[in-house]
């Protein structure tokens, strides 16, 4: 099931749909260069594909932590990808007011995970009639999830996703449940699987979240064979100097051949279905 979008490309593939990109904007040069190499790709392999960037990051460890390069810079370099690659964006809000701000220039409102619970930001994105992707709190069971639905769904906007991010485990790590994937599938919306903040190492004392790209492979291959609806994962040209969430990022040159493998496991689990 792909979120009703008219711009959403290939959607007769019967791929898994990408949600892709960087952490957040950097500025115009580098966000369009991302944008045109995963388009390129998606392309190439019959991937639906969703940019992502946060125009701003509210959530950071540290107060000197990068936020962004300005609401509206960073909305209108959203909205210049869209029309230049003629290709969907989403972004983060975090509050009632940035829901009609951003619904301007950008076509899925996603809800960041530790908001996931907020009655009045839910109900203010489903209030825009756009596609509003909720990402399950690390505290959430996935049971829970229906109950989020619930708040947008009451607006009279039903164009919902779910999104899978991980569980706290302890103070300083996440784990997947694989089987709240099926659960949340239950609701009737796509299920996403975020598969690069899933490997995050939050709380670090430094003040940057650690993460284990390593991994990242091993997350989608298993979010693919338990039938996630959609891959959602972050990756830039030079993780190393991003400057947000740059840990658990996805190198940009290996894109690829990464999703190269996920069709694979995609196709083989289609055959037994």
């Amino acid at each position: 099931m792909i979120p009703d979008i008219k711009e959403l490309k290939h959607t007769d593939s019967g791929n898994f749909f990408l949600l892709a990109g960087p952490c957040v904007v950097e500025g115009d040069e580098i966000t369009f260069y991302i944008a045109e190499t995963i388009s390129g790709i998606c392309n190439r392999l019959k991937i639906p594909f969703v940019f992502k960037a946060s125009y701003r990051k509210a959530n950071r460890s540290k107060l000197d932590s990068f936020t962004g390069i300005g609401d509206k810079k960073g909305l209108k370099i959203l909205a210049g990808v869209k029309e230049k690659f003629d290709i969907p964006v989403v972004t983060d809000i975090h509050t009632e007011k940035e829901a009609a701000v951003a619904a301007d220039y950008v076509d899925i409102l996603q809800i960041p995970a530790f908001l996931a619970r907020q009655t009045e930001l839910l109900v203010a994105a489903g209030n825009t009639g756009k596609v509003v992707n909720i990402k399950k709190g690390q505290f959430m069971a996935p049971g829970a999830m229906r109950l989020a639905a619930e708040k947008v769904k009451s607006t009279g906007n039903e164009r919902i996703m779910l999104t899978e991010r991980g569980t706290m485990f302890g103070y300083q790590d996440l784990i997947v449940d694989y089987r709240g994937i099926p659960e949340m599938k239950s609701t009737g919306y796509p299920v996403v699987l975020d598969v690069t903040h899933s490997l995050q190492q939050p709380n670090q004392e430094a003040g940057v979240t650690g993460g284990r790209p390593e991994l990242i492979e091993t997350i989608a291959r298993a979010g693919i064979a338990v039938g996630v609806d959609g891959i959602f994962l972050e990756t830039h040209p030079d993780p190393a100097n991003a400057k947000s969430d740059g840990a658990n990022m996805l190198q940009l040159g290996k894109l690829e051949v990464f999703l190269e493998n996920l069709l694979k496991i995609g196709s083989a689990v289609k055959s037994i279905s």
